[in-house]
């Protein structure tokens, strides 16, 4: 059956506005790329073009993210314009930025994005590439991130980026949870901030036990978290001060070369990461780092306790945050995949097509 013309304007109302995807996942988390479509989004720094987002154009965010076009677990990145200079002549040296979006609103940094971004970004001739590895350098809400994109007889495949500073905000905290009583927790941030708690901190595993329940356990020490209002602080201000997430691991923290560690990462509303999670990764390898259980150039890998995948990182080294003297800068490496392209857009009088989660 010939399908041509699908998205012609018989199919729409004048004036409706279409917005333009690149569809990718990296590790089995998706990742929307939204590359035209958003009204002009007012702003001079990222951080300010985010809050603009998010208080006025929302609406799309629900309409991509939600059903009927996306689902619960939907994940986003929108395409905006770089800051503007500070001063004449002074440019941002980005070549992109990017806002990341979510079933309950916009993160602050996402590692499965940038490794598919990285791709991206070579494959839609946003930069030039070069061979054997192209240099994209990304400016995410937490600040600049460079993914370093393996390119070879004109394709592009594996990625790896270079971290913002990642450290441990507090460590070895403890709470009461109802359902769960004492549970030991850290706090730390990869670019936003984490709680990380071994699953057996729930009297769970993270490799057996039921994905509800172990979404759950997370989502508790989230919520309650958030509920406390933990006094959080940022060297890039207070836009990235929240608790974003729950990291749940099998408490496998000390090096092995061998012995790959898993996790499991819940954010958001309950959202539950496919991927290893490469924020929660940094988050881990900073914590690691600062309890002594791994060494500067150790590299590790990070799998998802559910679907396998994987991811490889390394703390690259060490360096002073602001106040955190054992921040370390890691390296993530994975490979984001495309899985197509797409329009999308709302009738008139469609009232589902606004977008719903159940």
């Amino acid at each position: 059956m010939a399908t041509s013309g699908l998205g012609s304007e018989k199919f729409r109302d004048a004036g409706t506005v279409v917005l333009e995807t690149v569809e990718m996942h990296t590790g089995g988390e998706a990742l929307r790329i939204i590359t035209s479509g958003y009204p002009p989004i007012k702003g001079r720094t990222l951080l300010e073009k985010r809050r603009y987002v998010r208080d006025n154009l929302d609406y799309l965010r629900v309409l991509l993210m939600a059903e009927p076009r996306g689902h619960f677990d939907m994940y986003g990145a929108l395409l905006v314009e770089k800051d503007e200079a500070e001063e004449e002549g002074k440019e941002d040296d980005a070549d992109l930025a990017v806002l990341f979006m979510h079933n309950e609103g916009y993160s602050t940094m996402c590692g499965h994005a940038v490794i598919s971004l990285g791709r991206y970004a070579v494959d839609y001739n946003l930069v030039k590439p070069v061979s054997p590895e192209t240099p994209v350098r990304i400016h995410c809400p937490c600040g600049m991130v460079t993914a370093h994109v393996q390119y070879q007889n004109g394709r592009s495949g594996d990625v790896w980026f270079e971290s913002v500073p990642s450290f441990v905000f507090a460590a070895d905290q403890k709470i009461q949870l109802s359902g769960y009583g004492e549970v030991s927790y850290d706090i730390c941030c990869g670019g936003t901030f984490y709680a990380v708690a071994e699953a057996g901190e729930f009297g769970l595993s993270i490799g057996t036990s039921p994905l509800e329940e172990l979404q759950r356990a997370g989502h508790s020490l989230t919520s309650k978290l958030r509920e406390l209002s933990v006094p959080l602080t940022h060297p890039e201000g207070s836009d990235i001060c929240f608790i974003y997430g729950t990291v749940l691991t099998d408490g496998k923290d000390t090096f092995s070369a061998a012995d790959p560690t898993a996790q499991l990462v819940v954010y958001a509303d309950r959202q539950v990461d496919r991927s290893p999670c490469g924020s929660g990764t940094m988050s881990r390898i900073a914590l690691q780092f600062h309890k002594g259980q791994i060494g500067i150039g150790q590299e590790r890998a990070f799998v998802n306790s559910k679907t396998g995948s994987r991811f490889m990182a390394t703390a690259l080294r060490k360096v002073s945050y602001a106040s955190h003297d054992d921040a370390v800068v890691v390296k993530v490496s994975g490979r984001g995949c495309y899985t197509g392209e797409a329009r999308y857009w709302a009738e008139e009088g469609d009232t589902l097509g606004k977008g719903f989660l159940i």
